[in-house]
């Protein structure tokens, strides 16, 4: 994949340029279906499909108070994401004050100054520019008169409701990932990189892969199924993960630590991918540390039972 930070970066790419404009926080089924018709013209023109996105999120420079968690905390997770679409050109552009001020004429007609652009493609509800004054019947006026194509998808819906980021972000707090699953068309999982710990959990009889989760937006604290992708080369481990505070060692930060099953290397410093299946209880306090080291395997146990009879929810 190739990477810009600037519009007139673009300029390098020399193949017809399909380009799909939005945050894409999640890469939920409604943004796979504008990304996926950025795809499909770059097949037709035998050009390249790109992603146009903001960092850091529009709001969170806008409104900051209002600002949501983010979904994908991690850019390699988001861009692994893309890539597995079909993406080949990113362009990250920084969304600052400057940014939300530009008018909506100026920042499209900067955009359909690329040479190579032949078609943009958004969301029907798509707003841009200060204010949010940019509509694509705006965009639309401007695309004609320089022959290039502008697409615009329609929402997906899923039972009668829009998919959107806003509701994976309350489907993910309720902890209904199954829920969370459909409208992502995919397993929910987060990505980080292993840090490293106090080694509890070797003393404990279940060494861990401990990864910060920051302030993404997450399921609920518990003790879940997993699975954890260690590069695109392998297998995904079966494993058990245990996300909160650890309050029976009196830890203070949210962490998502992690074991895989029948594992035996070393993964400080390596990029993990771990996806979510069955909530197999809730974080607890325990009387002290061997009450907790027995309730360990009592999970280990557990997790081997349910992926073995294929009721591990991934």
């Amino acid at each position: 994949m190739i990477r810009f930070s600037t519009i007139a970066g673009l300029e390098e790419v020399q193949e017809s340029l399909h380009l799909a404009m939005g945050v894409f926080d999640g890469v939920h089924l409604g943004h796979q279906a504008v990304i996926g018709a950025a795809v499909k013209g770059a097949g037709v023109s035998g050009g390249v499909a790109g992603v146009l996105t903001f960092e850091p999120h529009p709001v969170q420079v806008l409104a900051p108070n209002r600002a949501p968690r983010q979904i994908l905390a991690s850019r390699e997770h988001k861009e692994r994401l893309l890539a597995s679409l079909g993406v080949k050109v990113l362009l990250v552009l920084h969304f600052d004050e400057a940014m939300a001020r530009q008018p909506a004429e100026e920042f499209a007609g900067s955009l359909l100054s690329v040479k190579a652009l032949r078609q943009l493609v958004a969301g029907e509800d798509w707003k841009f520019g200060r204010d949010r004054r940019g509509t694509l019947d705006l965009l639309r006026s401007m695309t004609e008169p320089r022959s290039v194509e502008l697409t615009a998808i329609p929402a997906v819906m899923r039972k009668g409701e829009r998919i959107s980021s806003t509701l994976l972000r309350e489907v993910l707090g309720e902890g209904n990932l199954e829920v969370a699953s459909e409208m992502l068309g995919r397993p929910y999982s987060v990505m980080g990189k292993v840090l490293p710990g106090a080694q509890q959990g070797r003393e404990l009889g279940a060494p861990t892969a401990n990864i910060s989760v920051g302030d993404q937006q997450l399921p609920p604290d518990g003790v879940y199924a997993v699975t954890a992708i260690l590069s695109e080369q392998e297998s995904p481990w079966r494993g058990v993960a245990n996300l909160g505070v650890r309050p029976t060692v009196d830890g203070e930060s949210r962490l998502l630590e992690v074991h895989l099953l029948d594992f035996d290397g070393d993964l400080y410093g390596s990029v993990v991918e771990v996806c979510f299946g069955m909530r197999m209880r809730e974080e607890k306090k325990f009387g002290g540390l061997a009450e907790l080291k027995e309730q360990i395997q009592r999970d280990l146990r557990e997790a081997r039972r349910l992926f073995e009879e294929n009721r591990a929810g991934i």
